[in-house]
């Protein structure tokens, strides 16, 4: 398994992403993060290790810098993460460790949002995208371009946010499914929950990222 502390040069800034690879991978998953979440958020952390345990490949990156981080209305601003997250899955694309890979996404909160605008936006170049507790809604008028298989993942507990994934799941015209979480709230804090939502992914992922 190889491991790398990655600078990211993109066009306006230089972002730090964390690359693990395991043996014998075929396919990455790009993880989005929601706002106020960086590569360490502990609950993207467990899912990327059951992930490479998969032998599947995941990167986890900031798609902020701590100076924007700490403007609010940066952690919101969809046009801007999902121009991140295009520019980043670009150059993984290009970089030799990874363009063999296929790719994959998994957006937790607003980080869904940017990952199905970026789905819509590379079509065919997407294999495969996991929505965590996601505001899907946010990327309302590019859903109908998504063309990568679906998921949407939601605690049973967080009744707003599921009115909102069935709104945006009405929109995705690609191959889709939402699954509900009985017990969780919008954090999977709950016991259990979270380990719940990562076989969901890893399943999803096995299905159609390779």
């Amino acid at each position: 398994m190889k491991k790398f502390d990655l600078d990211i040069p993109l066009s306006s800034v230089t972002l730090k992403g964390d690359l693990v690879i395991p043996e014998n991978a075929t396919g990455i998953v790009v993880f989005s993060h929601g706002s106020g979440s960086s590569r360490f958020s502990s609950r993207n952390r467990m899912v990327a290790e059951l992930v490479q345990k998969q032998n599947i490949a995941t990167f986890l990156f900031d798609l902020l810098t701590e100076e924007e981080d700490r403007v609010y209305e940066s952690r919101f601003n969809i046009d801007l993460l999902a121009n991140r997250l295009i520019e980043t899955t670009q150059w993984l694309m290009e970089n030799e460790d990874t363009k063999r890979l296929t790719i994959g996404y998994f957006g937790a909160s607003t980080g869904a949002a940017s990952a199905l605008r970026a789905a819509a936006h590379f079509k065919e170049v997407i294999k495969a995208v996991v929505s965590r507790g996601g505001r899907p809604d946010l990327a309302i008028t590019e859903l109908p371009q998504v063309t990568a298989p679906t998921l949407l993942i939601v605690g049973g507990l967080d009744v707003p946010v599921i009115t909102m994934n069935k709104m945006a799941y009405d929109q995705l015209e690609s191959t889709k499914d939402m699954k509900i979480v009985e017990g969780a709230t919008h954090l999977f804090e709950e016991p259990g929950k979270l380990l719940e939502v990562a076989d969901l992914a890893i399943d999803w992922y096995k299905k159609y990222l390779r």
